[in-house]
């Protein structure tokens, strides 16, 4: 145990003289990421909030075959602008982004409308720009509802009642939280955890391997009398300790900045307090060691410390790849996949976020497997190092 502490602290000492160290594990992961994530929030709130309040522009060409539409969508907080030209025209207006949306009204809109049959109108819009998007959907559904508006009257004007139309009722009853309804926005936090995480450790796992045998000072080292287990384990715990700082460090800066998200004005909140903060830590203090000891191992088979950059670099992808597929395949939270390191500790960092209980099960099964994965991959980063050629 002494020598085991020993090599923990040297490693700890050495690296914190190291500037490069410092600014991944402390600075750029930890805080750069939960300041741009927020920051990118903050503006995509920003532009839909305004997006709904300012008045929807919109280009018309052949306003006067249609003027009870076109007081209707004035009514709606639309700013009508006169559009001339064919549809040839309108297509080279869009496209060029001269205006977003342009609605043609045809010549025979009221004679068809009064007569009882479809009336015809074009709404030219450009599904590749994404900054109109919004615009689009809003422009299509005042439409849809003015021509529910005149369906209504017609049946009305028949002595039919409107309901006739409507054979099912549905009322959707949301039983989701305001928090639960904001995972969709944060559901990503673990993927910056785990990978704020690794990038905290990844620069100690290299010099205490790679960076050594290159200095030259590995072979003095195992010269010691001190078993290799311990020297091994020295150097998997300073990575872990390198890496729980960048973890805490992580998860303290998302819960400040997210303070400062409106996620209210969409009926959301977040649930990510001290209690919620301390409760990620522990869930990534299994995945912390494993990602230790797999770090580790990977930079012992290097030669360089060049070389152990570009493997570890892929090595720091890998965690994130079931992540990734969690959120793509919208995974729900069970048993089964508590065994696999990584995914279970988003999916559980997910609950948490929902303020959903965990199942202490899933959190032992979480903790269990993800345990036994870094143990097995120590054990043979030990082995490797009882190896002579370890020195190259």
């Amino acid at each position: 145990m002494r020598a085991l502490i020993t090599v923990l602290l040297k490693e700890l000492l050495e690296n914190a003289r190291d500037r490069r160290t410092l600014l991944s594990a402390l600075l750029v992961g930890p805080i750069g990421a939960p300041l741009l994530f927020t920051l990118m929030i903050n503006v995509t709130l920003h532009r839909n909030l305004d997006n709904a309040e300012k008045p929807l522009k919109l280009a018309v060409a052949g306003a006067a075959h249609a003027p009870n539409l076109v007081g209707f969508l004035t009514s709606h907080n639309v700013e009508i602008s006169e559009f001339t030209g064919d549809a040839a025209a309108a297509t080279s207006a869009v496209r060029a982004h001269d205006v977003k949306l342009v609605l043609v009204i045809r010549p025979e809109f009221g004679a068809r409308l009064a007569a009882g049959r479809p009336a015809p109108v074009e709404l030219y819009t450009d599904s590749s720009d994404t900054s109109a998007g919004a615009d689009r959907n809003r422009a299509a559904s005042l439409l849809g509802h003015y021509s529910a508006e005149i369906a209504r009257w017609r049946l009305e004007t028949r002595g039919l009642a409107p309901t006739l139309l409507q054979a099912i009722a549905v009322d959707e009853v949301d039983v989701s939280t305001a928090a639960g309804r904001a995972v969709a926005l944060l559901g990503m936090l673990s993927y910056f955890f785990v990978f704020a995480a690794l990038m905290g450790g990844v620069y100690v796992a290299i010099d205490a391997t790679a960076g050594e045998r290159e200095r030259g000072s590995l072979e003095p080292l195992l010269t010691l009398p001190v078993e290799r287990r311990s020297l091994v384990l020295g150097k998997i715990l300073a990575a872990s300790a390198w890496m729980l700082v960048s973890l805490a460090l992580t998860v303290t800066a998302f819960a400040i900045s997210l303070r400062f998200v409106r996620l209210e004005a969409l009926g959301m909140s977040t649930n990510f307090g001290p209690r919620v903060a301390l409760s990620i830590v522990l869930l990534m203090l299994p995945f912390v060691l494993m990602g230790a000891a797999l770090m580790t191992l990977v930079a012992s088979f290097t030669r360089s410390y060049r070389e152990a950059q570009s493997w570890l670099t892929f090595v720091l992808l890998v965690p994130t790849v079931p992540i990734m597929y969690a959120a793509i395949s919208q995974l729900p939270s069970r048993l089964a996949l508590m065994w696999i390191p990584s995914l279970s500790q988003h999916l559980l960092i997910s609950s948490l976020l929902k303020a959903e209980p965990l199942a202490p099960l899933d959190v032992l099964v979480s903790a269990g497997a993800t345990l036994a994965v870094g143990c097995a991959i120590g054990a043979v980063a030990v082995r490797l190092y009882r190896r002579e050629q370890i020195l190259g």
